[in-house]
């Protein structure tokens, strides 16, 4: 058992000072095989905390359920840094931002437009108490009180840039400590403005998030906070990219003297990211301050430890800074070695149209509704109804890219982020629509909204009322597997990897490996979708860049023979997939 304390200028273990030096690490964006690697690399780099959020909507995706297993084992992830001989820092929110899906708040929340979202109103609270009850007795008992490795236990996540609902604050302390969290609890917030008051309470501990001039920063942050020791909860090293644009870097020699900036002041500090990981799946994020921005599938961060778990020239540059001020382990991990190249191509397809055309569907009388009438709040909707006749279709939005199809005939698409909202349709017939929810508003007023097709639905004017709604579930691709036919010429007699795929479709092809290992995953000719290994949601790719390679972690990898599908919502010029020797994140803004 230990004890763990705020002293006047020191964070105090055991009654003796204590450093924080923290790096965060989502254990929900790395594959669980995989979490001793990367905790024991930051150890290596001399590091003896790692911080994580708790994604509140990974864990309840509905009402009433709240999971733990394979990556989403908080116990297990918390076991392992203990038995690495790291401390652990765990931040719940009950909103984390992240740049993950809907902040990591459940779109369940949202389907009643009256609770009153990160404040006290009562059904909101109740809702929280919910989650926390499931959550905070794996935290309690790993508490460093209790031999366990957790240090700090956060309140909230950066709320002053939200409110300043001081109850709601209240709240969250009461939950914790009558749940049995006695480690010090604290608040993050931007040194700016009045956030650091707002965002906390009288006896919570305020850190602050930032990335740069770490003097001024710690010195705003003294001003409002005249006892405890100084901490940066979020040290930003690197940064997140958005479909379409540039790979976000930082210069490892400038991160570094931040770090040593922070350090010769004698603040702890909490590396945001250490190691950044993958947004697999339909997680990701999204930022809208006027036009809409989905995060890509990678979160690599350009941080010290690359999505794929190698160490980077920041890696090095920050652990030579450290080495400054701390000892450092003398075991030096190695550089990335090359991964096994192959080029596979898919053999055999299946229409989406024709396989979510027999799922189970809803009939929903009156305006066309969202997505959310499907009770599926992430990834595909599909939308039909009878055209009486030709003309102009007009949404009040389309959240957030919309496949139009008449009679099984592409007819065009509507992107959000280009702020489009109406098609032109040249006759009447079966109309359906294909809807991508690209991810969730992760900050900012957009938070919890609606996606799908947003109403009214408007042809020539007049509204269009009884829908038909279908949830596309790819949670399992048995459905696509049982319907896929061979692609013409895929027995032979075309050249190889020859002609290209027609979506929406899901594509499959096998492959043999000789061991489990990480493989780079590029698709160039293929235009937009996801791709699975075995089944795994890889997350997303798209032509626009600046993402080229999806990372495959070695795990999912079985020795013997191995399935890739591949969705493509367009079309592609190709059949073939390449295994590349390693990732491509697109060229930075240099």
């Amino acid at each position: 058992m230990h004890t763990f304390a705020i002293g006047s200028r020191d964070f105090l273990l055991d009654g003796e000072p204590f450093r924080i030096l923290s790096g965060a690490i989502h254990y929900f964006r790395v594959h669980p095989d995989l979490w001793a690697d990367r905790i024991r690399k930051a150890r290596l780099m001399g590091l003896n905390t790692i911080e994580t959020y708790v994604p509140w909507n990974e864990h309840s995706p509905a009402p009433g359920v709240f999971r733990t297993g394979g990556g989403l084992d908080l116990a297990r992830f918390l076991d392992l840094a203990d038995a690495e001989g790291m401390r652990a820092i765990v931040r719940p929110g009950p909103y984390i931002c992240a740049e993950w899906d809907n902040g990591g708040l459940p779109a369940w929340l949202f389907t009643d437009p009256s609770i009153g979202i990160r404040s006290s109103e009562p059904r909101y609270l109740a809702a929280v108490d919910g989650f926390m009850e499931n959550l905070l007795p794996i935290v309690a008992e790993r508490q460093a009180t209790r031999g366990g490795p957790v240090i700090l236990f956060q309140i909230e996540n950066e709320y002053g840039a939200h409110g300043s609902d001081k109850a709601y604050l209240q709240h969250l302390v009461d939950v914790a400590r009558r749940a049995g969290v006695d480690v010090p609890l604290f608040t993050c917030d931007q040194p700016f403005g009045t956030m650091i008051e707002d965002g906390s309470l009288p006896g919570l501990h305020k850190t602050g998030t930032f990335g740069s001039r770490a003097a001024e920063r710690l010195a705003f942050l003294r001003e409002r906070q005249a006892d405890g020791p100084l901490m940066c909860a979020e040290f930003w090293n690197g940064w997140f990219d958005t479909w379409g644009t540039h790979h976000h870097t930082t210069d490892a020699a400038a991160s570094a003297a931040e770090l040593d900036t922070l350090l010769s002041a004698g603040a702890s500090v909490n590396i945001y990211m250490f190691h950044g990981g993958t947004n697999f799946g339909f997680t990701n994020g999204a930022n809208d301050k006027g036009i809409y921005e989905p995060t890509i599938t990678s979160y690599d961060y350009d941080a010290p430890l690359s999505e794929d778990g190698h160490p980077t020239d920041k890696y090095f540059a920050f652990r030579e800074v450290i080495a400054k001020h701390f000892p450092v382990p003398p075991e030096v991990p190695s550089r990335r070695p090359a991964a096994a190249e192959a080029a596979v191509v898919v053999g055999s397809s299946a229409a989406l149209l024709d396989v979510a055309g027999a799922l189970p569907a809803a009939a929903v009388p009156g305006p066309v509704p969202p997505g959310e009438a499907t009770g599926q709040y992430r990834g595909f909707v599909l939308y039909e109804r009878h055209m009486p006749d030709a003309g102009v279709l007009t949404f009040s939005d389309v959240r957030d890219r919309a496949q139009f199809f008449l009679d099984g005939i592409p007819a065009g698409v509507l992107a959000r982020e280009l702020g489009e909202r109406t098609i032109v349709l040249p006759s009447g017939g079966k109309l359906q629509i294909l809807v991508e929810d690209q991810g969730r508003v992760n900050y900012g007023p957009r938070i919890g909204e609606a996606k799908g097709l947003i109403g009214p639905a408007l042809l020539n004017g007049v509204e269009l009322a009884d829908w038909t709604i279908r949830r596309v579930d790819l949670s399992s691709l048995a459905a696509f597997r049982a319907a896929a036919v061979p692609l013409p010429g895929s027995g032979g007699g075309a050249p190889h990897g020859s002609g290209g795929v027609a979506g929406p479709s899901v594509s499959f092809a096998t492959f043999t490996a000789d061991a489990p290992g990480d493989r780079y995953l590029r698709l160039d000719g293929w235009t937009k979708g996801n791709a699975f290994i075995n089944g795994f949601n890889l997350g997303r790719y798209w032509s626009r860049g600046p993402q080229r390679t999806l990372y495959v972690p070695g795990p999912l990898i079985r020795a013997g023979s191995n399935e890739l599908a591949i969705l493509e919502l367009q079309g592609s010029a190709t059949r073939a997939a390449q295994f590349v020797s390693g990732p491509d994140l697109g060229p930075d803004e240099k």
